[in-house]
């Protein structure tokens, strides 16, 4: 999806939204299924207290993604 929301943001006169949520989605996956990669092998405890940053940077990926889609032209 966020390939797609990349690519999208090129096309368009303006990419904000587009981008932002290109870019959300790439951070919160990272973030959020890299920590609990890394939890589940390093057995570190605060690598689960920043998962929820990841969730939010998804939430805020599909929400621009959205606010997007409606003001596609």
């Amino acid at each position: 999806m966020s390939i797609v929301a990349l690519i999208l943001s090129r096309t368009q006169e303006s990419p904000t939204f587009f981008a932002v949520a290109g870019w959300a989605f790439i951070v919160g996956t990272i973030i959020f299924s890299g920590s609990l990669y890394a939890l589940s092998l390093t057995d570190i405890k605060w690598l689960g207290a920043i998962t929820p940053l990841g969730g939010i940077a998804l939430i805020v990926g599909w929400g621009c993604l959205a606010l997007a889609a409606f003001s596609f032209k």
